[in-house]
């Protein structure tokens, strides 16, 4: 007996019209007279239907008005099969009027708009930095699809100058600068009346009446406008250019494309991209603040931010309520800000299979929360089988990274990869292929990296002004907060290739930056307490004075990367093993790469939860996130690992030229 609960099918086709926001009276939603517009369909769906949308242009922000019962009685947005439904938060402009060399205008109405014209709205808020001497608005104009940049004034426009440099502080000394100027002399700027919004754009010798150019009008996508809206699937669409704002944990998180503090979502094989900032959002709603810090000035982001986490759960963050997403099979790219962010609300979630790229490369603005992936409270969460290529950052897990696994990804061609910072574990990072410049920002404690290659630089620091939170395990309930000390960190049976390339400001290559430190937490007990002349008098000072331990072996270090000092059993070589990460014309993923024969010949075993232990702060073991133990039994590609595995990410590597296909 099937528990399945059987809705009906609800159908949507577009008018003739590129805009399909005119409903159609005679319609109701059957095969035989479709609903024109999504929303219709959002408007009457209930639990069990699959709201089937057909070929077209659907120029709506979709609203949907109910969500399931649970994961058996979903409502389900669908593509119809073959068929290629694209939804646009943007609207076409025609009306162009030539008025010096390549600059046009155009006089825009705001009724267009509604109540949320981008144009008037600007894009500031906690952590965002650049532009510092103007507001860029959360409007944009799009020619032939590509979105151009925006310009402080009309003077500006009619120079267009290139934009060479990304804007953005010293300390992230990028290793490449992913900007490409030759886009950047198109450039438009809006000033906004009463009655008309005017845009000004340049567009290089291109009429804008024989192309498409397109404004941005809507904020979102598909958002629902209230919390709790539980269990919907989105598949199958193209979804693009929405005027969503900055999205800092501290704000009400909007995207592209949300769940809005919901649970059970489905968000698969989308293709998502032009976000002004947020492509998938997973996270906070207002309840709990919105970018209080910028507004009022009266305490620090981190604090409003550790508020939002204790208000979060006086108002019912927890696991039976919120998150436990799925998103899969997507592709996600060209968005200012994220590809994937969420505070809180992302939870319990898997991320997998997603082909993320060019975010936060257009480097229009800067600010603390750009990334392919960035998630705050990453609770249980896993992030797997994903490419992240081309971005500013690749993924960035901030604050309670807990039970949190990244695992069998493959980041290249990123200014840099992967960031976790003041988290205090377990979180494990497996199985990766990391090939950018920059591979690891280890501002954290008791992260554990297994069976990764790195062909890059790392930092570590330790962050003592900062006290954040950390959980019972596998809940949202706080145990406490705490510092980030550094250390406590596993790293077993990883590839680490060195070389002379250029390294991001205080990077390192290999391990040797843990040089000195104990290995083993009986050690770092006895050595807090001995330092003492009375062991029993002292507490958090006593705490101070000793660096966490570290637990590094198995490991290979190639091209004269360095190594741990007490690390007993690892290869080192200077061999260059000449790495190469790559997409073919098909889209497939490769490593080549030679290898010597002792890369083999270091002793490895099977890691699993009893192996790696716990980490000290926290107290939670590596595991699974239903609590079940856990064992590093597969590499990258699924392949099975025996007791002695290859180090690494790839158990077919074999000594001499290696051509491996990672997706």
């Amino acid at each position: 007996m099937s528990m399945r609960h059987q809705g009906k099918e609800i159908h949507v086709k577009a008018l003739a019209s590129t805009n399909a926001t005119t409903p159609q009276k005679e319609s109701d939603g059957s095969p035989a007279a479709p609903f024109a517009t999504i929303q219709e369909a959002a408007n009457i769906a209930k639990p069990g239907d699959t709201v089937i949308v057909h070929d077209g242009t659907y120029r709506e922000e979709v609203d949907p008005k109910r969500g399931g019962f649970h994961e058996y009685a979903r409502i389900t947005y669908t593509a119809a099969d073959g068929e290629h439904p694209v939804i646009k938060g943007s609207e076409v402009i025609s009306n162009w009027e030539n008025t010096e060399g390549t600059v046009w205008h155009t006089s825009v109405p705001n009724t267009l708009f509604g109540d949320y014209n981008p144009y008037t709205i600007p894009l500031v808020g906690d952590w965002l930095e650049q532009p510092h001497s103007w507001d860029l608005s959360l409007g944009d104009v799009y020619l032939n699809g590509k979105s151009m940049y925006e310009a402080e004034t009309v003077a500006d426009v009619k120079e267009a100058k290139e934009r060479t440099s990304a804007p953005g502080p010293q300390w992230i000394d990028p290793v490449e600068n992913l900007l490409h100027p030759e886009d950047s002399v198109y450039q438009w700027h809006a000033d906004v009346t009463k009655d008309t919004t005017e845009i000004w754009a340049n567009f290089q010798g291109k009429d804008p009446n024989h192309e498409v150019v397109e404004i941005n009008v809507r904020r979102s996508c598909f958002f629902p406008s209230h919390t709790g809206r539980d269990y919907i699937t989105v598949r199958g669409f193209e979804m693009a250019q929405a005027a969503c704002g900055w999205a800092p944990p501290t704000a009400a998180q909007f995207g592209l494309l949300g769940a809005n503090w919901s649970k059970g979502w489905i968000i698969e094989n989308n293709d998502i991209h032009d976000a002004k900032c947020s492509g998938v959002s997973l996270g906070k709603d207002y309840s709990t603040g919105d970018q209080e810090a910028y507004y009022t000035q009266r305490k620090p982001g981190y604090q409003f931010q550790l508020e939002s986490v204790f208000l979060a759960r006086h108002r019912g963050w927890d696991v039976e309520t919120i998150g436990s997403h799925i998103v899969r099979n997507n592709t996600i790219h060209d968005c200012g800000q994220n590809g994937i962010v969420g505070h809180l609300g992302c939870i319990g979630s898997v991320i997998e299979n997603n082909d993320i790229y060019a975010i936060g490369t257009k480097h229009e603005f800067f600010g603390h929360e750009i990334g392919g992936i960035k998630l705050h409270a990453p609770i249980d969460v896993v992030i797997r089988k994903n490419t992240i290529h081309q971005c500013a950052l690749g993924t960035w897990l901030d604050w309670q990274a807990q039970g949190t696994r990244v695992s069998s990804n493959a980041y290249f061609d990123n200014d840099r990869d992967f960031m976790i910072e003041v988290t205090h574990g377990p979180c494990l990072v497996d199985n990766n292929v990391f090939a950018s410049p920059q591979n690891v920002d280890n501002h954290a404690q008791g992260t554990a990296f297994v069976h990764n290659l790195f062909l890059g630089g790392w930092t570590r620091k330790p962050i003592v002004n900062r006290f954040t939170p950390y959980h019972f395990p596998h809940s949202t309930e706080i145990l406490g907060t705490a510092c980030v000390y550094s250390g406590d960190d596993r790293i077993y049976q990883n590839i680490f290739v060195g070389g002379t390339g250029p390294l991001m400001l205080n990077a390192f290559r290999g391990t040797s930056d843990y040089d000195g430190l104990l290995t083993s937490e009986e050690d770092f007990v006895e050595t807090v307490h001995g330092g003492s002349a009375d062991p029993l008098i002292g507490d958090i000072s006593l705490f101070e004075k000793v660096k966490q331990p570290v637990f590094i072996d198995g490991n290979v270090y190639l091209k004269d990367s360095p190594s741990f000092d007490k690390e007993t059993s690892k290869v080192t070589s200077s061999e260059d093993p000449e790495i190469r990460v790559y997409k073919d014309d098909d889209g497939k993923i490769w490593l080549e790469g030679n290898f010597g024969k002792d890369v083999f010949d270091v002793a490895t075993s099977l890691l699993d939860t009893e192996s790696l232990d716990r980490p000290r702060i926290v107290g939670e073991l590596y595991e699974n996130p239903d609590g079940t133990p856990l064992v590093v039994d597969h590499d990258l590609t699924g392949a099975q690992r025996g007791d002695a595995p290859v180090p690494g990410p790839l158990e077919a590597l074999r000594p001499g030229k290696n051509k491996i296909q990672l997706f």
